[in-house]
């Protein structure tokens, strides 16, 4: 991204802030995990597909994908949520803090999420196949 770019976007949670701390280590335990900063937010990739987001604005949330099965009992829960943007492509939201929060189901949910973009390589090496 040029310095121009970044400009445009503000960073709510920088890379060094505790809740992009706490995901990454989530995250990055993943076969060829990529951390970007993507339109001044954390972003999780495997490869070049995001699983997982940090921050929606200066909500502090974790946007992750689903399983389409999962969407309709994970909107009925409280700090989960519709995104503004991403949203529109099938992504949900939870609101955590990086001391508050279910975290044992965020890291359910980016394992799920992972899962639905990862490459057979990459879910191979996940499950030790």
């Amino acid at each position: 991204m040029d310095g121009d770019a970044a400009l445009s976007h503000p960073m709510w949670f920088p890379p060094e802030h505790a809740l992009p701390v706490r995901v990454r280590v989530l995250c990055m335990a993943y076969p060829e995990a990529v951390e970007a900063i993507s339109h001044g937010r954390c972003t999780f990739r495997a490869g070049k597909r995001q699983f997982a987001i940090v921050g929606v604005g200066p909500e502090p949330a974790v946007l992750f994908i689903p399983d389409d099965l999962e969407r309709p009992v994970l909107l009925e829960r409280d700090d989960v949520f519709v995104p503004p943007y991403e949203g529109a492509y099938g992504w949900l939201a939870i609101r955590v803090q990086s001391d508050a929060g279910d975290w044992e189901l965020l890291a359910e949910l980016l394992d799920t999420s992972y899962r639905q973009v990862a490459l057979q390589r990459q879910l191979r090496a996940l499950d030790g196949g």
